[in-house]
């Protein structure tokens, strides 16, 4: 699980990241809810959306490597899932004009949970 381990340890990081910028603006008074604010609105969707997506991709691809699947493939799925997940919660956290960002975050997100999805089904059969 060494592969499952690395990534799930960076991607950490990343919600850490997305969790502490919304502790920036709740220091400001804003304790509960986003306060009509559309910065925190973002930054609440930026780390809701990370903890929908993060972990049922990360546990198919801990299934993935407990069925020893190839290194190389899980590293592709955890570095396309660490990528995807920088740029939407950059987009999303950080910037109110990086649209490009949150369309392939997202799009290589829900490819990742299609190709999981299937390589957890084919695994599983074969």
């Amino acid at each position: 699980m060494q592969i499952t381990l690395l990534y799930a340890g960076l991607l950490s990081i990343v919600l850490f990241v997305l969790s502490y910028r919304i502790v920036q603006i709740r220091q400001q008074g804003v304790s509960l809810g986003d306060g009509g604010d559309p910065a925190m609105q973002r930054r609440i969707r930026a780390q809701g959306n990370f903890t929908e997506y993060v972990p049922i991709i990360l546990i198919m691809i801990a299934l993935l490597e407990l069925n020893q699947l190839p290194g190389y493939v899980l590293h592709a799925l955890g570095l396309a899932l660490l990528v995807a997940r920088c740029l939407h919660g950059y987009a999303m956290s950080f910037s109110e004009s990086f649209f490009i960002g949150r369309f392939w975050g997202t799009a290589i997100t829900f490819l990742l949970l299609v190709v999981c999805g299937i390589l957890c089904v084919y695994t599983s059969i074969v």
